[in-house]
Formats: C-alpha cells, structure tokens, sequence
C-alpha cells in the first residue's frame, strides 16, 4: 500500500461564515515556551501551535518541526518509548442509517432497508445471534476486544420496555419503525451487547450518539441508559460521533446528530455509571484550526470532571466518497502538515490524558509510524475487519497482525506492548520471540491472528 505526503491546500474553510476563526492576540514564541515548560495551554496557545503562528501564511516547516519535538518530549515524559496496540475485532452491526451526516459514506438509508423495498443496496444488518458467532469466532482466535459502531436503525430500541413506549407512542418525531417492516431485525441494543459479551471479552459500544438514540422518546437520562448497557455487558464507550465539538460546524456536517452539549452529558453519564470512555476528534473538513482547539478544550475539560477518558483518538477526514465531497464543500482532507500538528498539539494541550493515539488506518504505515515521533503512543489495534473509513475511499486495509506490529514499532527503535484496552493490563514484546499472537485474551496463547 502506498503512504502519501499531502501538501497543499486542504480545504476552502474561508468559504464557510463561521464565528470561530484562527486569530489571537498571543505569539508562537509564547505558546511554544509554554508547551515546552510543560504549563497548561490556553486555547490561544493552542491555535498558535496549530497554525505554526497565526503571524504567517500557511503552515511554517521549522516551527512546525519545533512543535513535534516538544510534543515528542511530552509523549517520552508521560509513558516512556512504550508503543501499545490491542487485539481487536470490529463488528458493526448495521450500517442502516437516515441521520445525514454529510462526512459519512457508511450508511445506508434506512428505508432501502425495509421488506417493501425493491432494489439493492450494499448495507446490512445482523442479528444478535450473528452478532455472537463473530465474537465467538474472535475470542477463539484470541481477540479480547469487540468494538462495535453502527448506524442508528429506526427498528432499534434500547431494550424491551422501551420498545413498548416506542411502539405506543403517536410521536412522528422519533425515528422508529417496527422491526416487522425489516427485511433483518436487529433486536434491542442490550440483546446486541448481551450477544457480543461472551467469554471474557471487552464490548466496547454505544456511542453518545447511539445511546440518545437509545433513549428518544422517553424520559430517561443517559444514566439510565449506559446503567441497563452495562447491565447487559457493555465495558467502555468510544467517544466517537465527536467530529469537531463546536455547534456551528456540526450545523454544517452533521445537522441530524446531537450538539456538543448533548455528547459531553453522555459521556459524563458513562463515566458516572463507571464506564471508560475514549473521545476523538475529526478533522480536515469544513473546520478551521480555532474549532480544532475549542475542540480539545471540552475535552480536556471533561476529562478534568470525570478522569475516564483512557486515550484521544485525532482522526483525519478521508473525503473522497462523501457527500462533503461529492456535494463540492470540500476539496480535499488535511495536509500531512496538519495531521502531524494535530497529533503534536493534542499531545501539548490534554495534559490530563496519557494516550494518544496513531491510526494507521487513516495515515497508512508510513505516516502512522510517523505520528509516534510526534506525541503519539498507541498504534490503535488487529481490528480484523473496517467498514467505516473504507466506505469513505480509505486505502489503508482493514486489519494489522501481531508480526506486523511488532516488526514496525522495533524497526523505529520503540518498544512493542500489548495492552488491555485499558491499559490496565500491558505485556511487553520481545521482537526476537517469534512467532508473535495475543496473550492477554481469555483463550489468547500467542498463537498469530492471522
């Protein structure tokens, strides 16, 4: 596979009427002081770093490199020459979907979906039970992680007493069709967890996005909702429908999806249950570099309240079949400039998560290993199957064996861990004792994945 080094113009962000812009009354020599003396940045800070100095057009290369270097010493500080990934398996379990979102090419709509319906479509869904045949299958091999992200099927309920509200409901407002009209019922969203949760696995589900849609048309509060997920064996929650956490860009890209206020009340309702979260941010779009900080600062101010955060996750828009694209909205994904700034600064400004992570399937190998050298510690996990970014256009594959990861991460000098998703329990890798599998998995014996 190909890495690319992307230059150039990235996107037309002028264009776009947002209150929010890249100007400060701060300098790049002061927030670089600041970063290097490890003091906790300000967003203005945060936007000097970005942009390399908002003295300057465009993206400066020896500022840019100075960036890097003192996230790279941040990164070596906090967790050491340490790189960890983990062994685990997607399973999305439907990509039926009718919010919107214009970043998105995973869905399918909705209604193509439905046993009325007389064309094809290129979605699916699964049961519960196939749901649990695949994370069998996974643990078999030695996966200790599900991961599961779907898009919001009207037919989904949270569980059996909230489908009983849906279905007596005359709200014409709340996205719910029985799952008769479907061609595949896939059942509640605790039967799914319950099916995925077999020996020993970590589920880790449920999105703030999926978990409003999991409580629409009641008056639940989201602790409710992620208390009766855990009940049915939810573990940790992806902090993923993020995009960029600042309402007037989610008006333009995802206007069917909750705001901002909306995800920070879930996540800190997971947190509140006990669930570890993750949190991400996507970027490269329609944003400017001011969003990208306001960004980080609900999370790292999240992160303040609940501490439950276990890694930040930047993830580089990949445009080429979406409808931001397709629609002329925008041109291009992030510079390669950008991507490393974007990890560099996350680095520099969440002084209160550890882990930031590399994704290899957004970046390609080349570059992935890169980002390790500018903040990054973790190198994302097996995965074993990707629907999401490949529906976009990605080119990066969809899964990475142990032999793979061990011989890039030691070919940069680094130290290949495996880890529990977190972090909790860590296994460090001798790159010499071949052949290399999972171990940390309830059936792992350090047989190879694949």
């Amino acid at each position: 596979m190909a890495d690319s080094f992307r230059t150039g113009a990235s996107v037309p962000r002028e264009e776009f009427d947002f209150v929010h812009r890249p100007a400060t009354d701060q300098s790049f020599e002061n927030a670089l002081a600041k970063a290097r003396a490890g003091e906790r940045l300000g967003v203005a800070d945060g936007v000097e770093l970005l942009t390399t100095g908002t003295d300057v057009d465009g993206i400066d290369p020896g500022r840019k490199e100075l960036v890097l270097e003192a996230a790279n010493r941040r990164r070596a500080e906090v967790v050491g020459d340490e790189v960890t990934f983990v062994a685990n398996l997607n399973n999305n379990v439907t990509t039926a979907c009718n919010t919107g979102c214009l970043f998105c090419n995973f869905k399918d709509r909705s209604e193509q979906f439905r046993e009325s319906y007389q064309g094809d479509h290129g979605g699916f869904t699964k049961t519960p039970a196939e749901s649990r045949e695949i994370a069998l299958e996974a643990v078999e091999r030695g996966i200790y992680e599900v991961c599961s992200v779907s898009g919001l099927h009207p037919a989904f309920a949270l569980d059996a007493e909230h489908r009983e509200i849906l279905e007596a409901s005359d709200r014409g407002d709340l996205n719910y069709r029985p799952p008769g009209e479907y061609e595949e019922d896939p059942a509640t969203y605790c039967e799914q967890i319950a099916a995925m949760s077999v020996e020993g696995v970590h589920v880790h589900s449920m999105t703030p996005e999926e978990a409003y849609h999991a409580r629409r048309g009641t008056d639940w509060n989201y602790e409710v909702v992620y208390g009766r997920l855990e009940d049915a064996g939810l573990d940790s929650v992806p902090g993923t429908a993020a995009e960029i956490l600042v309402d007037e860009v989610r008006e333009v890209i995802c206007p069917g999806k909750i705001d901002t206020g909306e995800w920070v009340e879930a996540m800190e309702a997971a947190a509140a249950v006990g669930l570890d979260t993750t949190a991400t941010i996507m970027y490269g779009h329609v944003e400017n570099e001011a969003h990208r900080v306001h960004h980080l600062d609900v999370v790292r101010e999240l992160q303040d309240r609940t501490g439950n955060i276990t890694e930040f996750v930047p993830l580089s828009f990949v445009h080429h079949d979406t409808p931001l694209h397709e629609r002329g909205m925008v041109e291009a994904g992030a510079t390669t400039h950008e991507d490393e700034l974007m990890i560099a600064v996350s680095r520099l400004y969440l002084d209160n998560v550890d882990h930031i992570q590399s994704s290899w399937v957004k970046y390609g190998d080349t570059q992935g290993l890169k980002m390790l050298t500018c903040g990054a510690d973790d190198f994302m996990g097996t995965i074993l199957s990707e629907e999401i970014t490949k529906r976009a256009g990605g080119d990066y594959g969809e899964y990475r064996s142990f032999q793979e990861y061990v011989d890039m991460i030691a070919a940069i000098g680094r130290t290949p861990v495996e880890r529990s998703t977190d972090y909790e329990k860590r296994r460090v890798i001798d790159p010499d004792d071949r052949p290399h599998g999972p171990e940390l998995g309830p059936k792992a014996d350090g047989t190879p994945l694949v």
